[in-house]
């Protein structure tokens, strides 16, 4: 595995919120880290930001150009869907989930970051989950 790290949606949701801790740690990883992100992780935060952050059309398309600026685009495809579903009957997270485990894996990352899954936890001796708001 390389340096690479893999970034979940709301490691993005935070960069545009108002919880400025965690806003500044997103950027934090932003600028420190080679990120890639998934088709996915750009769907999810496409929709948070209609959703529950009322942005207009407009801003989110802003935010989606911003995101690929930082980051490598990993895209969704048939292997990382059997591959998903491997690991969510191995590990028992939801397919939503292993979907990004499973993208993080195939884009040869070393860690996740994610507040939602589990701190700590090593998928397959390869892919480490580190939750970046997590005191240490």
């Amino acid at each position: 595995m390389s340096d690479n790290v893999f970034l979940d949606t709301n490691i993005f949701i935070y960069a545009y919120s108002d919880e400025l801790e965690k806003k500044e740690r997103s950027f934090e990883l932003l600028n420190k880290f080679s990120c890639i992100t998934s088709t996915q992780v750009l769907s999810e935060l496409s929709n948070v930001c209609f959703k529950k952050l009322k942005f207009s059309d407009n801003a989110i398309s802003s935010v989606i150009k911003e995101v690929m600026n930082f980051c490598d685009i990993f895209i969704v495809n048939e292997t990382t869907i059997q591959r998903a579903i491997f690991i969510k009957g191995r590990y028992g997270y939801s397919y939503y989930d292993s979907l990004i485990l499973a993208s993080a894996l195939e884009s040869d990352c070393s860690i996740l970051y994610s507040e939602d899954l589990q701190h700590g936890q090593v998928i397959d001796d390869l892919l480490k989950i580190v939750n970046p708001f997590a005191e240490n």
